[in-house]
């Protein structure tokens, strides 16, 4: 803090403090407006059914315990009376605008989502969003199983690949039999497609 405000009296240190924190809630609510734009831009998002259900289940948590908890714990730090050396009040505050950030960027996502069940497709026997493809490594014999899906749901270790990476734009499209190229890291990377599966 500033030398001038530190010889300023309280009332003067709590304004200085309550529009800094403003400030960053404030930047906070223009990052997420902007990835909103970007979504609302991009008119839709593939998401699975089972991704869109873990969304929703996040936002309920965030709007039902989260939120009211952030709440809870900056009524109890306002409690504690002088909020010009409250860190307590302070990461309250800090967590409030993730919780309210993240809130705005997961309506944003379900609002523009279109919820593929992949169970329900028939792509006759092409791999497509929400595929389940098992794939044999040319080079070393390998078998790997992988299913695309979208952006919040990937987790390569549970074998959910992004449809904006580079093996599932490589295996769109192809069908039991076809080889994908896929350029990786260590180098170009051939894969056989054993089976294509909607599940």
């Amino acid at each position: 803090m500033a030398p001038e405000l530190l010889a300023a009296g309280p009332a003067v240190r709590r304004a200085w403090q309550r529009l800094v924190g403003s400030f960053f809630f404030v930047m906070a609510t223009f990052a997420v407006a902007c990835v909103c734009l970007e979504i609302v831009e991009m008119a839709t998002i593939p998401i699975t059914k089972r991704g869109a259900e873990k969304l929703k289940a996040e936002l309920h948590r965030l709007k039902t315990v989260d939120r009211p908890a952030v709440i809870a714990a900056i009524s109890e730090a306002r409690a504690q009376g002088d909020l010009s050396e409250n860190a307590e009040y302070e990461a309250a505050k800090d967590r409030q605008g993730f919780i309210e950030g993240r809130i705005q960027e997961v309506e944003g996502k379900l609002s523009a989502a279109q919820i593929i069940d992949p169970a329900a497709l028939d792509a006759g026997g092409r791999v497509v969003f929400g595929a389940t493809v098992e794939l044999e490594d040319e080079d070393t014999g390998d078998a790997v199983t992988y299913q695309i899906v979208g952006e919040d749901e990937a987790d390569i270790k549970l074998g959910l690949v992004n449809i904006s990476s580079p093996i599932a734009r490589a295996l769109i499209g192809k069908e039991e039999g076809d080889t994908a190229e896929v350029q990786a890291p260590g180098g170009l990377r051939r894969y056989e497609v054993v089976k294509v599966r909607y599940v």
